[in-house]
């Protein structure tokens, strides 16, 4: 059952996390073979079903703890026909993963959701071609067409929305928001940056996101940035300019390398949590209704737990000392309840 698709609760003002790099914690970290960085590759057989399961209970239980609510991404960043049929799958064997996929988010929602802490689904749609190079760009029409059929077994697997994450030109983030629109999906758009704050085409975020604004009748419920690091665009975020308020989620990188470094990296850079995490309260400084947070290439639990403890304005930790509840007021007050 899609819980929250007529009534997604991050448009509140309450505190939601995401998980983090996904791709980069199961390879480096689980020591998983991901071929083309497909996660949803997993999902045929057993040992990678349960790899996934333990992945996302893991920030479930950071979102119980901590008393916020969580933003389930499903792991299907690349399960779209070009990448699909580059794996071998064929157009109803990618279907069925990607109805998987969801399915599996449905039951950590069951075991783990409480009122304290909401769980909201996504079908996360990634990029047709590269990540981080806008090669063999569609047309806004073209892309529509290219993404409907992903949108649908979202919609049919009963995600609440989806996502499209590491969008890297205009066109194909239009044609997702249409697509989504024609089938009655909310849809989130998440472009990324480089370390000059400007998306891989050259374009400002500013214009990009008027861009799609002005071509969808703002139909997009809110839009994010990813795999960027805060120190790429933390400068073009000008508090106070209205095309702000727009922008609710940020799910940062934890290196500051630029794209093209991170490609030619063999091992992770997974930076200073606690670093990051200060960042992020700058963010939401500066961003007035960023309250969804969460982490890409090379963050973890660490990065997400850090980013909580630094952007909570009251955040929870359980003493071993008579099982007490310390209730911490950040950065300084605090008091201990019963």
């Amino acid at each position: 059952m899609a819980l929250y698709r007529n009534n997604l609760p991050q448009l509140s003002s309450d505190l939601f996390i995401t998980d983090g790099g996904i791709e980069t914690t199961l390879i480096f970290r689980e020591g998983l073979d991901l071929p083309d960085f497909a996660a949803f590759d997993l999902l045929k057989h057993d040992a990678g079903y349960r790899a996934l399961e333990k992945y996302f209970r893991s920030y479930a239980t950071l979102a119980r703890n901590y008393h916020v609510g969580l933003i389930l991404e499903s792991a299907t960043w690349r399960a779209n026909p070009d990448w699909g049929a580059k794996l071998g799958y064929s157009s109803a064997a990618l279907a069925q993963i990607n109805h998987q996929a969801i399915a599996l988010l449905h039951d950590i929602r069951q075991e783990y959701e409480t009122q304290d802490n909401r769980m909201v689904i996504s079908g996360c749609l990634g990029p047709r071609g590269d990540g981080y190079v806008p090669s063999d760009a569609m047309t806004a029409d073209e892309a529509q067409h290219y993404h409907r059929a992903q949108i649908e077994t979202f919609r049919d697997a009963d995600a609440d929305l989806v996502t499209a994450i590491t969008m890297n030109y205009v066109e194909e983030a239009i044609g997702i928001v249409r697509a989504a629109r024609a089938v009655g999906m909310p849809v989130v758009i998440s472009f990324t940056v480089e370390t000059d704050g400007k998306l891989p085409t050259g374009q400002s975020l500013k214009n990009a996101i008027a861009q799609v604004e002005r071509a969808t009748d703002r139909a997009a419920a809110y839009y994010m940035l990813n795999c960027a690091h805060p120190t790429h665009f933390a400068e073009v975020l000008t508090a106070g300019e209205p095309w702000l308020e727009r922008i609710r989620g940020i799910r940062a990188n934890a290196s500051a390398k630029s794209h093209a470094e991170l490609n030619e990296s063999e091992t992770i850079d997974d930076g200073n949590p606690a670093e990051l995490g200060s960042q992020y309260r700058e963010l939401k400084a500066k961003l007035k209704n960023l309250n969804v947070l969460g982490g890409c290439c090379g963050t973890d639990e660490r990065h997400i737990e850090a980013i909580c403890q630094a952007c909570l304005p009251v955040w929870w930790t359980h003493l071993s000392n008579g099982g007490q509840l310390q209730i911490q007021r950040s950065p300084f007050s605090q008091k201990t309840v019963a």
